[in-house]
């Protein structure tokens, strides 16, 4: 995946149904909670529904304050490619599971003081959500200011097909992350949300790449190049 691609991540997945319509649809990453969250999953249950997904799908996990080598473990069983961090974890943790997880992105909500700094954890994106993440509450964007410039945003916290091709064209974020926006229930997604979200937010990625000047000031991300999953598959 180049930096002028769509990153589209469908999050709180919980049933294969849902995950196989999602990438139907155009998701470019699936997100299994494993934190405990009325979408928390068990790693048998992920596992299952991984093998029904098409390889170049990115398939995270999302973790909070979870032992790095249990996270590893986790990963490296059931087939998650990249993992998302939402608690406390410090930037030795992120970059011991760099190492051994082929994509880290580390969640921080937009009021985290440690935002600032989080060009230290030497992820490869930094998650940027609403201070309840999960809540489906949106969040003042110009707090985003604080996110260090070269580093690639992934948007979350109140998306929803109605203000995700604003929200791209306003921050200029490398991608976006829903989950609460496009469900019927808790855990369970809404087929209609889901097909509005992903062409909103695949139209605006689309605009944006072809006028690159309205990208906020967001790109291009820090000179790391870019990263193709698909490389360590």
């Amino acid at each position: 995946m180049t930096d002028g691609e769509s990153f589209i991540k469908i999050c709180g997945i919980t049933t294969e149904e849902d995950a196989l319509l999602s990438v139907a649809l155009g998701a470019t990453a699936v997100g299994f909670v494993f934190a405990p969250s009325k979408r928390q999953v068990a790693p048998r249950s992920v596992a299952d529904i991984i093998k029904r997904l098409p390889p170049e799908v990115l398939r995270v996990g999302v973790f909070k304050d979870e032992a790095p080598e249990r996270v590893s473990q986790i990963c490296s069983h059931i087939g998650i490619n990249a993992v998302q961090l939402h608690g406390h974890e410090t930037p030795a943790e992120a970059k011991w599971l760099a190492g051994r997880v082929p994509l880290v992105i580390k969640a921080f909500s937009a009021i985290d003081p440690r935002l600032a700094d989080a060009g230290d954890f030497e992820v490869f994106a930094l998650h940027v959500d609403a201070v309840e993440p999960g809540s489906g509450k949106t969040f003042d964007w110009s707090l985003l200011a604080s996110v260090p410039r070269g580093e690639r945003m992934i948007l979350a916290g109140g998306l929803n097909p109605a203000n995700v091709a604003r929200a791209i064209e306003t921050t200029g974020c490398f991608g976006v992350d829903v989950s609460t926006g496009v469900e019927k229930a808790p855990g369970h997604k809404d087929p209609i949300k889901l097909r509005e979200f992903i062409d909103n937010a695949s139209r605006a990625f689309e605009r944006r790449k072809a006028s690159p000047q309205t990208s906020g000031g967001r790109m291009p991300t820090r000179g790391r190049g870019p990263y193709d999953w698909q490389e360590d598959k």
